[in-house]
């Protein structure tokens, strides 16, 4: 399978590291340096490509995906900052008849913890002592704050049927992958869920397997609708 890799960063070079054990060859690499204006994004340079991963920042990444999509490259895109775009982004690719998994974040122990933190906030909605509080730590070359993991965990919470404030922070500092920390706290006692990565691989191996997973596939999708279906 072919892959091209939109987005050279750390992400980028790590999911180039890794491609070969997903049964991938990388065959393009496009960066500021010859994607600045959209111009890598070709049909010359795309020919063959059965898939894109998309890693850049939040300014490209929707003209990425749509440039993408209207070549009728499938892509995978964890690029956040973004999410105003998505509509109109899952509207060009429906228009193409390609397929995207987008997420703030591949990693698959983020989702479980998605549901974790779901759960309980379920169970403390009715608990009015309580407050809660979201919090994230990443690196300092972090763009968005808070994280689009933050956020879609805050949505998670809600949509559990937590309906009482929710304090939200974030902090940007040295080199940290990404902490998550959703908490409850009263007068009695405090309930403490965190999530904390080790390193990106989790991230790049997510994506990878959703790359692999979207060839063919039409139609927009998260990496949590299909976390289930992922070999």
């Amino acid at each position: 399978m072919k892959l091209a890799i939109v987005g050279y960063g750390k992400m980028g070079h790590l999911i180039e590291r890794l491609a070969p054990e997903y049964g991938f060859d990388v065959t393009l690499w496009l960066n500021r340096g010859n994607n600045g204006h959209f111009e890598g994004l070709s049909a010359q340079s795309l020919r063959g490509s059965d898939v894109a991963v998309e890693f850049s920042i939040p300014e490209a990444a929707p003209r990425n995906v749509e440039g993408l999509a209207n070549l009728g490259v499938n892509v995978v895109s964890g690029t956040t900052g973004w999410e105003k775009e998505l509509n109109w982004v899952r509207a060009a690719v429906e228009r193409n008849g390609t397929g995207l998994v987008w997420s703030p974040n591949f990693s698959v122990g983020v989702h479980v913890f998605s549901q974790i933190v779901a759960e309980a906030s379920h169970l403390m909605s009715t608990q009015k002592d309580y407050g809660a509080w979201a919090w994230e730590l990443h690196h300092a070359a972090k763009k968005d704050a808070p994280s689009g993991t933050l956020v879609s965990l805050v949505e998670r919470m809600k949509a559990a049927g937590y309906s009482s404030r929710i304090d939200r922070s974030s902090s940007r500092a040295g080199a940290h992958p990404g902490t998550h920390e959703i908490g409850f706290d009263s007068l009695a006692d405090t309930i403490t869920q965190r999530h904390t990565a080790r390193s990106r691989d989790g991230f790049a191996r997510g994506a990878l397997r959703a790359a692999r997973w979207v060839i063919g596939k039409k139609g927009f999708y998260e990496f949590r609708e299909i976390v289930d279906e992922l070999e």
